[in-house]
Parts: structure tokens; C-alpha cells; sequence
């Protein structure tokens, strides 16, 4: 069952000080986070921040490229979790035909957050990994931040992107 999703924010393991992207279930109000690369960090935060560039990045090509060829970015998912690393798909409508393509879920969802396709979450990734029952009662804003920060590795488990 696939459970739809918001980006929470985008924070810091404080260990080892890679980015993690912190996805919440709309519903139950569950917490996933995911360790991304660097570069995916900073694509899918400077899209959130409302950032542009004179020059299209390597996420905006892959969505003018599927946008100029007649697709659509129906949605992404992440779907699976093997060896403490994420997998994820995209789903691009072309016509009738519905493409499935591998990714990366950190690539996928800096796509997800240029075109608006909605997130999704299989929903046994989420009994895997999910780090929180709920969010209900946690800070909002920068003292969220501060609360997802000052996690210990032992909260957020070791899961990779």
C-alpha cells in the first residue's frame, strides 16, 4: 500500500553531518528519514526555498526532458528497503503507457518537488524504518529542526539513500 507523503525538511545527521530528508506520513504522521547525497540536498532544498538558477540543474533537465518528450511525472515512490539502502520509482505517464523507472529516492523526489507530482511511501518501508510513531507534540519550524538535529544515530537508525 503506498501512503502519500510530505518533505518535512531537509537536516543534518549529526554524526557524520550528511544531509538526511525527513518525509512525513499525511496520515498517520509517521517520520522516514532518508541519508541523501549532498548535491540532492541541495537540489531538492533550493527548489523548496523557492531558489532558482540561470541555468537549468541537473534535476530541471530531467524534467524538461520528460516534459518536452510528451510525458508527465505521475508520481514517485519509494518502495523498497534492501540492505539498509532505499529504492525508488518514478512514474511518468506518456499517453496510455505508464513508465516505471529505478531511482534513487533522493533524485526522485528532488523531480517530485520541481514538477508537483505528489511522494509516496510503500508501507512496509515505513514499518521498517520510520523513526517516530508520531509527530504529534513536536516544534514546527526551526525548534523541529533543532529537535531532528540533536537525534541521536540510535534514533534515526542506518539506513542509506
Amino acid at each position: 500500500m503506498e501512503i502519500p507523503v510530505v518533505v518535512y525538511g531537509v537536516v543534518l545527521d549529526p554524526t557524520s553531518n550528511s544531509p538526511i530528508i525527513i518525509l512525513k506520513d499525511e496520515f498517520t504522521n509517521r517520520i522516514l528519514p532518508i541519508w541523501i547525497g549532498i548535491f540532492e540536498a541541495n537540489a531538492i532544498a533550493m527548489k523548496l526555498e523557492g531558489v532558482t538558477t540561470p541555468r537549468p540543474m541537473t534535476h530541471d533537465l530531467l524534467k524538461n526532458v520528460i516534459e518536452d518528450m510528451g510525458g508527465e511525472v505521475e508520481r514517485i515512490v519509494v518502495d523498497d528497503l534492501k540492505d539498509g539502502t532505499f529504492y525508488g520509482k518514478i512514474y511518468i505517464k506518456k499517453g496510455e503507457e505508464i513508465l516505471k523507472i529505478d531511482s534513487r529516492p533522493s533524485d526522485a523526489i528532488a523531480l517530485a518537488v520541481r514538477v508537483g507530482a505528489p511522494i509516496f511511501v510503500e508501507e512496509k518501508v515505513f514499518k521498517e524504518a520510520s523513526i517516530v510513531g508520531t509527530t504529534e507534540g513536536l516544534p514546527d519550524g526551526e525548534d523541529l529542526r533543532d529537535w531532528l538535529e540533536n537525534l541521536s544515530p540510535d534514533d534515526l537508525g542506518k539506513y542509506k539513500m
